[in-house]
């Protein structure tokens, strides 16, 4: 694959507007552009992380969330998927999966090379499904890995298991999540799309409400671990029902041999809205 050095973090400003013309116009192919951006010498922002803390319950730290490179990597993603030779739109594709490992603790002194590429295209019941591929590394060290696995829905079997799976034993807490959570975690990860940011405009995308990000719901199921990790694991989630907001979720959580399985319902219904495994 061809490397092609950014130099600083992509406009998620300008490319949203992209993205929603983009919407337009894609309609889908058999390639994926071989091409990886890079983006070298990152340093974060003390801020910019306290903030994202706050957001997503983790305490205030010099390590950085297992999470949080996914909010930095974040931009890059959508300029691959907002190129020309991108061949599905970004808005409406539906975030299925998502699974971080890091090798060692990320601080916040450090500088970093991060690199993100597009693989795997395949079919799903529902259409298809690519893995976005995000990467850091320290002094040339990879040390921390995601993939993001998403759905382009159309062509595909029909079959469906979205709703399929249950919480691994009694919930261990209760969390009302806030009307404006989209907006709030929007704000420190620049992930505006407008299904998480207010109702009138969820509604133009098929939702009653707003919906929180998956990515902040795997957040604040890791923040309910922080003192309990070693400094190398994987977090692997499936996302499931979307959380509507405002909300009360249940959170669960047991030991299993090599780590923790989690889940969070919707506490009245009991429906899954996400599903993970720790391992360590």
């Amino acid at each position: 694959m061809a490397v092609v050095d950014l130099g600083e973090s992509p406009s998620l400003g300008l490319l949203y507007p992209k993205a929603a013309v983009a919407g337009l116009t894609k309609r889908g192919g058999d390639e994926l552009p071989e091409r990886v951006y890079q983006w070298r010498g990152v340093r974060v922002d003390p801020a910019h992380l306290a903030a994202y803390d706050r957001v997503c319950g983790f305490r205030l730290a010099d390590e950085l969330p297992a999470t949080y490179p996914h909010v930095l990597t974040f931009p890059m993603q959508v300029k691959l998927m907002t190129d020309a030779d991108f061949p599905f739109p970004l808005i409406g594709s539906v975030h299925l999966r998502n699974r971080i490992s890091q090798s060692r603790a990320l601080r916040v002194d450090e500088e970093f090379d991060l690199r993100v590429h597009v693989e795997n295209l395949r079919p799903h019941a529902k259409g298809r499904q690519f893995d976005m591929v995000s990467q850091a590394f320290a002094a040339g060290e990879a040390v921390w890995h995601d993939t993001s696995t998403y759905l382009v829905r159309g062509g595909g079997s029909g079959a469906s298991s979205a709703g399929s799976g249950s919480a691994p034993g009694a919930p261990s807490a209760v969390w009302r999540v806030p009307e404006d959570i989209g907006r709030r975690y929007g704000e420190v990860s620049g992930d505006r799309n407008p299904i998480h940011l207010h109702p009138l405009s969820a509604r133009l995308f098929g939702f009653r409400r707003a919906i929180a990000h998956g990515m902040w719901t795997k957040a604040r199921c890791l923040a309910a671990y922080e003192g309990r990790l070693p400094e190398a694991h994987t977090v692997d989630v499936r996302f499931k029902l979307p959380v509507l907001l405002p909300a009360k979720v249940a959170f669960s959580s047991v030991r299993v041999e090599d780590g923790y399985r989690f889940g969070l319902v919707d506490v009245r219904k009991g429906k899954p809205h996400l599903e993970g495994v720790i391992t360590v």
